[in-house]
């Protein structure tokens, strides 16, 4: 069984090994965004918030339990004054207390639509769609956590009772779930809160792996396949490996399917299974308000040379066919990308294993279930198609991320944003639906 560590340097891996408590400390000034102090990469550790310097910490399921388990990419917000706070503050002249669970202090719905084109799409489109949300171990309050999500947002309501909202386990099972992880919760809840922002008329599957191995989560996507859904969206991953090509064939290659995937967080370099030739992979940005006539801004997100958005020339994978790039021989991360920086992040609600009540993510696991829904919002793929093909023949659809890096690297664009294609961003992010239907 292979080891499953973010990335293959020893600066750039987020768990050197299980039990890794190893912090890092760096600033961050977004455009539009006073400093964000980036907090310990340790789970549930934080940072002395100074002022309205944001500070975040990696959620727990961002240490795998055992070796070859893979990770989550999310962040969860800790203190400061998010980008929301703010432009809310800007807007009312009062200064609101640093974020807590009492209220939403992140990018909700709204935004979300707003930021990528979204609103008459979200408005009018969805319906009749399933988005697949793949995680590892059970979140008991999933569908009560959603409900508070929905409710306070005025989302229409996403139920077991209504045929909205489903959880299985990975053998399709309602009744025989795996066992409740905390850390893990947290995760579900940013993947449900993300697909119902941006497709509020779709349908939810939850399936629910019994473990956060490549195999069990890869049985939950086939899974999800299987029940119907045309939208799969998988906010895990780790080092890649020679397994990866085999993966691929056994879990991956789904014609028809969207299947979306978080580049990871631990800045330049490959993951898995983003880094597969048949799902999109999914960078993240750094999200403003601005004069601009979009009335919106984006950066490649990143931290420090540890935390960032995933990108970078895999080790393994062949390049797919529409794949173009001259730098890269074999496949390329990423292929689009949405807003994943903590900083500018969105609000979730979660109460299983922390105090029940509102909290700000990051990640890219906040990008890869917003790009799932975005294509959802472009309607069923044709059956013989590879959605992750659809942006590469719609790039003009995209917001075009042109600033930022995250890290260092010898072949420019693996790291850095420019004008078109760039491995952080991809080709950029949503701009409507257009560039996410076949």
């Amino acid at each position: 069984m292979r080891t499953h560590i973010p990335n293959t340097s020893s600066l750039r891996a987020r768990w050197t090994r299980i039990g890794s408590a190893a912090a890092a400390t760096a600033a961050l000034v977004l455009a539009g965004v006073s400093t964000a102090a980036h907090a310990s990469a340790a789970p549930e550790a934080t940072a002395r918030s100074t002022s309205s310097a944001v500070t975040w910490a990696a959620t727990p399921c961002a240490t795998p339990k055992k070796k070859g388990d893979l990770a989550c990419n999310s962040l969860r917000v800790t203190g400061g004054l998010t980008a929301y706070q703010q432009h809310e503050a800007k807007a009312s002249g009062k200064t609101p207390k640093a974020a807590d669970a009492s209220t939403p202090s992140g990018y909700g719905p709204s935004d979300i639509q707003a930021a990528y084109g979204l609103t008459s799409a979200a408005a009018s489109k969805g319906s009749g769609e399933t988005i697949a949300i793949v995680d590892a171990y059970d979140d008991p309050n999933a569908e009560a956590d959603l409900a508070k999500y929905r409710s306070q947002y005025g989302l229409s309501t996403c139920t077991t009772a209504n045929g909205c909202f489903k959880k299985v386990g990975q053998t399709g099972s309602t009744t025989s779930l795996p066992t409740a992880d905390s850390g893990w919760a947290e995760e579900i809840s940013l993947d449900l809160d993300m697909a119902s922002a941006t497709c509020p008329q779709c349908h939810i599957l939850l399936v629910e792996a019994s473990s956060s191995s490549m195999g069990n989560l890869g049985t939950s996507v086939n899974e999800a396949v299987s029940l119907g859904a045309k939208f799969v969206s998988n906010s895990y991953g780790g080092s890649e490996s020679s397994s990866d090509t085999s993966y691929d064939t056994s879990y991956f290659n789904h014609p028809g399917i969207a299947i979306t995937v978080s580049a990871g967080d631990s800045a330049y370099g490959a993951e898995y299974p983003a880094a597969s030739k048949y799902v999109t992979s999914v960078g993240g940005t750094s999200l403003s308000t601005s004069s601009t006539s979009r009335g919106w801004t984006e950066s490649v997100w990143s931290t420090s040379r540890t935390e960032g958005t995933g990108s970078g020339c895999s080790s393994y994978d062949a390049k797919p066919s529409w794949q173009t790039d001259t730098g890269c021989s074999k496949r390329m991360i990423s292929d689009v990308s949405a807003v994943a920086d903590p900083a500018t992040g969105v609000s979730v609600y979660d109460s299983y294993g922390i105090t029940a009540g509102w909290y700000t993510f990051g990640g890219t696991s906040a990008s890869s279930p917003i790009i799932a829904s975005v294509y959802a919002l472009g309607g069923t793929p044709s059956s013989g198609s590879y959605p992750a093909q659809f942006p590469y023949a719609h790039t003009s659809a995209l917001n075009d991320v042109t600033s930022g890096n995250n890290g260092t690297c010898s072949t420019s664009y693996f790291c850095t944003a420019g004008t078109g294609y760039d491995g952080p961003t991809g080709w950029g992010t949503p701009q409507g639906v257009s560039a996410f239907t076949g």
